[in-house]
């Protein structure tokens, strides 16, 4: 018996020892699992958190994520508004054409891509830099342009293998066109590829899609109204990225039409007028200001630039010695001549410096007080005695060097800067010069110098430091045409919405008129301009018109001549010879049109300009758009004409 409890004593043990193991393998199976079931459940919990977090509170932003992988915003850009002359002849219009560009977003290797598009169209390396430029301005799912104008050829060429070339398109656009040509250029100007710089300063929204942008002119000035607003579609595409259909779309808004006030028939009988001479003509109506001709001579062909023009033919533009790109009208600055001396009259009148009746004695040439030095008269013999009259009909240098002695430089500056002398006229084109309107102040600032009385006299003939633009002079003798009145220079005429086709009339633009103490002081001054087509310097363009024409010649000098020697055009080549200019307006009772020429190297302004300003009066007055006027080198030389004025130095 106590055998049999010896032997059953350990496996009792054993029991009890595997019942105590297996409870607590139980307890910590039950920890273990609860363990595992927590962390379940915060990991549902958490996923769940993610998915309320991602479904109810950025709902939006990740519907906007995962429409944008399926829908694409495309600009719609609109179309550019037609420039038009005052009479409705279309100057600048669009035409259909298709261009080539490439979607980086979807092309695997762009290199390859632009390799093939090589082999299978003309491709230069500018068109390639300048895709390559544009796309680093550009994001990678915009379309940017590789060649324009795509030929009916290569659209069939590339039509063919499109589909293996992803990310490539060819697109339906609208290219600019201007129909007359070099007709109007420096005025209209043209438009041009959207460069780097544009690119900083434009409105991105506004542009996108677009790829061409005023440069100059017109289309520069108003290239906010002719542009127009951007449209936008959105459109569903496939995995590729090609489009499936359009979901909405809000159409572009057209830019507006623009009517110019300058009539291209009368720009058409300046530009022909100046044939053979490099200058500018420039045309107002006095009465409000408006731009009636501006021409600039020579001409160049806008439509290349459009587009791109090559190099080679660019080159020869920009280095040309006649300068086809300079707009003489606005930016060429030349010394004024004898064309101030109106100008000098009213200011000796308006101080008190001079009567109607002063009188000076031109012996030929001007003295300053105890200086030996001659500044010489135009007229070798000198003209005698001279009142304010016969100083403006014969164009007198010798009155107006002792006039602008005694007014002195700065009070001349003072007058002459309320005709926009020295400063830009305001008109609404870009790039206008002021010139130069000299005083002491200026020449200490310009050449760290003092001002002499030599340097008053030159002045006062519209020389030396004296320098105007064709269009401060056509601005000046409009003001003179109404005493005083002031407008400033413009060449929009008209706005008009293609839609509706209502035009808006852009109304004058006031400037502060000329103040002159008394306003009796007009009439001797433009009695005086009359006299100078009745009789004086420019008497043979006077003969056979049908209106009165009030008018200044001048003849700026090119070179100066030493004190003994003489002025010999026929024995100078051309590049030599002065410039010619003369301003004019008429009728004198009631002036509708102020004009200013200048033909550089042409000569005198009597026998070369004023002629070329009687066509364009002639054309405008009397409508006479066809013909000429009259032959006035073959009239009878009653009154000499005004040669250079080599006298001064």
């Amino acid at each position: 018996m106590n055998l049999w409890r010896r032997a059953k004593a350990p496996v009792d043990e054993l029991k009890t020892r595997v019942g105590k193991d297996n409870a607590a393998e139980s307890e910590l199976f039950f920890h273990r699992a609860l363990v595992v079931l927590l962390a379940v459940f915060l990991a549902l919990l958490a996923v769940a958190g993610r998915l309320v977090y991602l479904q109810v509170f950025n709902h939006d932003r990740f519907t906007t994520l995962a429409d944008s992988n399926r829908i694409r915003l495309q600009p719609l850009p609109p179309t550019r508004g037609f420039i038009f002359d005052r009479n409705g002849v279309l100057l600048a219009d669009n035409l259909a054409s298709y261009h080539l560009e490439i979607t980086r977003e979807q092309v695997k290797d762009l290199d390859e891509t632009l390799a093939e598009l090589r082999d299978r169209i003309a491709l230069t390396d500018a068109d390639i830099e300048r895709f390559r430029r544009l796309s680093r301005r550009s994001a990678p799912y915009d379309g940017v342009p590789l060649r324009f104008q795509l030929t009916d050829e290569e659209i069939a060429k590339l039509s063919i293998d499109l589909y293996r070339l992803p990310g490539v398109d060819i697109k339906a656009d609208l290219t600019r066109r201007y129909p007359l040509g070099s007709r109007a250029v420096h005025a209209i100007g043209y438009v041009g590829r959207i460069d780097e710089n544009e690119l900083r300063r434009i409105d991105p929204g506004q542009y996108s899609g677009s790829t061409h942008i005023g440069k100059i002119g017109v289309e520069r000035s108003y290239e906010e109204v002719l542009h127009g607003r951007t449209g936008w579609q959105q459109v569903e595409t496939n995995a590729e990225g090609r489009p499936l259909r359009v979901l909405s779309r809000t159409p572009p808004t057209p830019g507006q039409n623009i009517y110019l006030s300058i009539d291209i028939r009368l720009q058409a009988v300046a530009e022909k007028a100046l044939e053979g001479y490099n200058g500018a003509i420039v045309a107002l109506d006095p009465r409000n200001g408006e731009v009636l001709a501006l021409a600039s001579q020579p001409v160049y062909d806008p439509n290349p630039f459009v587009n791109g023009i090559d190099t080679v033919s660019y080159r020869a533009l920009n280095t040309s010695k006649d300068k086809p790109l300079l707009n003489r009208a606005l930016r060429g600055m030349y010394p004024p001549g004898s064309t101030i001396k109106p100008l000098m009259a009213l200011a000796g009148l308006d101080y008190g410096v001079v009567n109607r009746y002063s009188r000076v004695f031109c012996p030929g040439f001007y003295r300053l007080p105890g200086v030996s030095h001659k500044f010489r008269d135009w007229k070798h013999g000198g003209h005698g005695s001279v009142d304010m009259d016969r100083a403006i009909a014969q164009s007198c240098d010798v009155y107006f060097y002792d006039l602008a002695l005694n007014i002195g430089i700065d009070r001349v500056h003072d007058f002459l800067q309320q005709f926009s002398m020295g400063q830009p006229t305001g008109i609404d084109l870009p790039g206008e010069k002021g010139g130069v309107l000299p005083s002491q102040t200026w020449k200490r600032k310009s050449y760290k110098q003092n001002w002499f009385a030599g340097d008053t006299l030159s002045a006062g003939i519209g020389q030396g430091y004296f320098l105007a633009t064709p269009l401060q002079l056509a601005h000046a003798v409009a003001t003179l045409s109404q005493r005083g009145l002031r407008f400033l220079p413009r060449v929009l005429y008209a706005t008009e919405d293609p839609g509706t086709r209502l035009k808006t009339l852009e109304p004058p633009r006031s400037a502060p008129p000329v103040v002159v103490k008394n306003s009796r002081d007009w009439e001797p001054v433009i009695n005086g301009m009359i006299h100078v087509v009745e009789g004086g310097t420019a008497h043979r363009i006077g003969i056979g018109a049908k209106y009165r024409i009030a008018g200044k010649t001048g003849t700026a000098q090119v070179f100066t001549l030493g004190q003994g020697e003489k002025y010999n055009a026929k024995q100078l080549s051309k590049n030599l010879l002065d410039h010619a200019l003369f301003i004019a307006f008429a009728p004198v009772e009631e002036p509708r049109i102020a004009v200013a020429v200048i033909a550089e190297h042409g000569g005198g302004g009597s026998s070369t300009a004023a002629p070329l300003a009687r066509k364009v009066m002639d054309a405008w007055l009397l409508n006479r758009y066809e013909e000429t006027a009259p032959d006035s080198t073959a009239a009878p030389v009653a009154a000499p004409p005004e040669p250079s004025p080599h006298g001064t130095e």
